[in-house]
């Protein structure tokens, strides 16, 4: 059967959304290296999962970003770090909308994870789902 424009259109946006994701994903992770190799490395929420590697005296500046999903906002809270001899946070905040910005500072030779959760908020009269979701990225100090 021949496709109609009705069903032709949802398929083209899918395939669309698809491809922008595909096409932001590959330029975060070269943006944290070429910034990694000048000094600074700059994380998102797009970098979780990841490993990213610097040097003793370079910066880890992280950035996330909040978002709205129908009725709800999903907020981050003030990103950490697990090892502060490795990595030690020198600022960390948290803003009205929701993002979360932390400062750290490579201190030492070794590994340390970076870490924040997100978490829901309702508008009113509406619920969130029971979930709080982690970010996480590994930061090799050499």
């Amino acid at each position: 059967m021949k496709p109609t424009h009705r069903t032709a259109v949802p398929l083209a946006a899918g395939l669309f959304v698809l491809a922008a994701f595909a096409a932001t994903a590959t330029p975060a992770t070269a943006q944290v290296e070429a910034r990694a190799a000048a000094g600074k490395a700059v994380l998102t929420n797009l970098d979780h999962g990841r490993t990213v590697s610097v040097a003793t005296g370079d910066t880890v500046e992280v950035k996330l970003t909040a978002y709205r999903d129908g009725h709800v906002t999903w907020k981050w809270t003030v990103p950490d770090t697990d090892n502060p001899d490795v990595l030690r946070k020198t600022a960390g905040s948290t803003l009205p909308n929701g993002d979360a910005r932390a400062d750290l500072h490579a201190d030492g030779v070794g590994t340390a994870t970076v870490s924040a959760t997100r978490s829901c908020v309702p508008d009113p009269g509406y619920a969130c789902p029971a979930v709080v979701l982690p970010w996480k990225v590994t930061v090799e100090v050499k």
